[in-house]
């Protein structure tokens, strides 16, 4: 009897195993991607965006169940939108074949197969593009409250948002653009003031000195509380020495010499960012970032201001007072010691809000030549969100994808076909002939 007790009582704490198992095997779910690139999962910039949209999100996929080219269209796509289920449950994949039913695609204004619409808070967003990086920055632009205008001071010489020479932003503007941002050129001789509705002034290493009636306008948007990004070269401030009083800021004569750089093979004179400040929009944010020919940013503690430096760089460097011609040294006399700080924040209290300001010490950090080093890009969009006040927005640009295709030399291709097709068949006949002959040998 003791004998079938203790069977029974086996029997019922294995079936409660068994059932504990599945319970926490259903309730928890546990994935290992060993992609290159992690393309299978979610980067934690994407996990993000999601977790701050409350609202459901809706995709229609206007695509055919067959592609000449990409053969299932709806199944990659599902694939894909896949990944973002998983982390939040209201979204919504909906397929309409556009041949079939020809009236919805073209009331939707889609003109691609494949092309998906996204609604998000009576907002919507077309993508043609299937991965992460554009799905992501597309919720980004829906997650935004309303498109952000920035009035780009233009005409003297300024680094323009739209050019496309290597002095320019153009590259940067158009990641702008993406990410639910509206530009606009603003010269100051043909408009009484600066616009109220701007957002953000951009202020972008002017070549030409402005009129003492362009700089009292400038200094009349900063005394209404406007919002400020000012990209500040090395060369002379062209008359905007009044505005460097008004912040309360001292803009050192010189060039940073940052020796590090030299060690990672790029001139001395590309500062390079690690020590940031603690700020919302240095908060996770731990890349290098490359500041080409970069100049100090000097500031004291006052009432006025509440002044918190983003960026020091060469804390075994200095800034170079003298000529860049020739050897370059350290003069005790002449030069300031490292760490250099060349990028602040400043903020006040404005009417109940806060008015909010970026100087840095380099415009060559967000030019076309020099954005792609470092993640100078996602510093550079972390520092406009923070002046629209989208902070929380601010984080790491998704990645993008990398190539998945597996291509091999016609070299590699034929080992292979060697290796795989005569080698290892071979190896097999003659380790059985080897073994089917010593058998007979011992019989």
């Amino acid at each position: 009897m003791r004998l079938k007790i203790q069977h029974g009582i086996f029997v019922v704490l294995l079936l409660l195993l068994f059932t504990l198992l599945s319970y926490f095997a259903f309730e928890t779910r546990q994935q290992w991607d060993i992609s290159q690139n992690g393309r299978n999962t979610l980067s934690q910039t994407s996990i993000d965006i999601l977790r701050k949209m409350n609202d459901p999100i809706q995709i229609i996929a206007y695509a055919t169940e067959k592609h000449a080219q990409y053969g299932d269209v709806r199944d990659i796509i599902y694939g894909f939108v896949q990944l973002y289920q998983r982390i939040k449950s209201d979204l919504s994949l909906t397929f309409i074949d556009p041949v079939e039913q020809p009236h919805l695609a073209k009331d939707a204004g889609v003109k691609v197969n494949g092309e998906m619409v996204i609604y998000y808070q009576q907002k919507q967003a077309h993508l043609t593009t299937i991965n992460e990086q554009a799905f992501t920055q597309a919720l980004m632009r829906l997650a935004r409250p309303e498109e952000r205008l920035i009035m780009a001071l233009s005409g003297h010489g300024e680094r323009s948002l739209d050019g496309n020479a290597n002095y320019d932003l153009g590259n940067f503007g158009r990641q702008l653009s993406v990410n639910g941002f509206i530009s606009q050129p603003l010269n100051l001789a043909l408009v009484p003031n600066i616009p109220s509705n701007a957002d953000v002034l951009l202020i972008a290493s002017p070549q030409i000195d402005l009129m003492p009636g362009e700089v009292d306008k400038l200094l009349h948007y900063i005394d209404g509380g406007g919002n400020l990004l000012w990209l500040v070269d090395q060369e002379s401030l062209r008359g905007l020495l009044p505005l460097t009083e008004k912040l309360r800021l001292v803009l050192t004569p010189g060039v940073v010499v940052d020796p590090q750089a030299e060690q990672l093979k790029a001139p001395v004179t590309f500062a390079l960012g690690a020590i940031y400040g603690q700020h919302e929009i240095t908060r996770y944010f731990n890349y290098i970032t490359v500041f080409p020919f970069a100049r100090q940013i000097a500031f004291s503690e006052n009432d006025e201001w509440r002044v918190v430096p983003l960026v020091d760089v060469a804390p075994n460097g200095w800034v170079e007072s003298g000529s860049l011609d020739g050897a370059i040294s350290f003069d005790q006399d002449e030069d300031v010691a490292g760490p250099v700080t060349i990028a602040v924040a400043l903020t006040r209290q404005f009417d109940y809000r806060e008015q909010r300001i970026i100087v840095a010490g380099s415009g060559h950090f967000l030019a076309n030549t020099y954005l792609g080093n470092g993640n100078n890009l996602d510093f550079g969009i972390n520092m406009v969100n923070w002046l629209t006040g989208d902070e929380d927005l601010v984080s790491i640009q998704p990645r993008a994808t990398v190539d998945n295709q597996l291509v091999f030399s016609k070299t590699v291709l034929s080992a292979i076909v060697i290796v795989f097709l005569f080698i290892l068949p071979g190896s097999f006949l003659l380790s059985g002939y080897v073994i089917r002959w010593r058998r007979k040998r011992n019989l």
